[in-house]
């Protein structure tokens, strides 16, 4: 039984990587396409502007049209946006599989009684019906604590380190999952003010030279663009925002996920060297 089920763990967790980037490769470029639909038929308009001329100024109030001044810098920002939004929701998706079927705090403690207990097919199944990173990394240390318990001329401490590390490497492989496209979310962080800065830049470069090739100074012109090239970096800001309150967010429950698994394992650890003296 036990041959049989870690590959299939295994090809599940493969799976599941694969997925993932399969769905990142998908989305990055199609949600930059609806960023440009929205950009050129939404924001661009002609409704949204004087005279109905999108290379007028935006009617007054006309947010939509305010935004779209802010130039081809404005979609990119938009993809930017819905990238954090989609893998956000995306990892909180995988880390609600990865905690399991019911409160990790509830299934932990019944699977620590049930070690303590030395009743590790109840614990077994208790693994399996919980499912998730925290019940795989568990059942890894318990499918070791058996194989040790049958192994002949060994120190107690040396099938513990076995069992303690085969924990850590249960762990090791369900880190990847957990942390999957999470440094989509960091480089959206970084990207989106940075972005914004530039579009900011380039916008108050257009709006110079423009007031350069007028001749008399307008205030309002200048103001105008001023306005449109600030866009981008509240754009960039806002986004950027948004991308580090989700990461710091999945980063803690990921830890928090790994601690509550680590605890179980200890537990099983402790019972291991408690019941099973060295003979000599």
């Amino acid at each position: 039984m036990k041959t049989t089920n870690e590959p299939k763990k295994k090809d599940t967790r493969s799976a599941s990587h694969r997925a993932s980037t399969i769905f990142a490769m998908i989305a990055i470029p199609v949600e930059f396409i609806i960023a440009i639909i929205i950009f050129k038929f939404v924001m661009g308009d002609p409704s949204n502007f004087i005279d109905n001329n999108p290379a007028n100024n935006p009617l007054t109030g006309n947010y939509l049209g305010t935004v779209y001044k802010g130039g081809f810098i404005v979609p990119l920002l938009m993809t930017l946006l819905m990238m954090v939004i989609t893998f956000a929701i995306e990892r909180w998706w995988t880390l609600k599989k990865a905690r399991g079927a019911s409160s990790p705090f509830k299934f932990v403690n019944t699977v620590k009684g049930h070690i303590t207990n030395v009743n590790l097919e109840a614990a077994k199944k208790q693994c399996d019906m919980q499912q998730g990173s925290i019940a795989n990394i568990i059942r890894a240390g318990i499918d070791k604590y058996e194989e040790m318990d049958k192994v002949q001329g060994m120190t107690t401490e040396k099938k513990t380190l076995a069992v303690q590390k085969e924990i850590e490497d249960a762990e090791g492989m369900e880190m990847p999952m957990l942390e999957r496209n999470l440094p989509i979310l960091s480089t959206c962080a970084s990207i989106g003010v940075l972005l914004g800065l530039l579009g900011t830049v380039l916008g108050m470069i257009r709006a110079f030279a423009a007031l350069a090739h007028a001749g008399a100074p307008d205030a309002t012109a200048l103001a105008t663009g001023i306005s449109e090239a600030l866009i981008n970096t509240a754009f960039g800001i806002g986004t950027s925002m948004l991308a580090i309150v989700f990461y710091n967010f999945y980063t803690t429950r990921i830890d928090r996920i790994i601690f509550t698994a680590a605890e179980a394992g200890q537990a099983l650890i402790r019972t291991f060297s408690i019941t099973h003296p060295d003979k000599q």
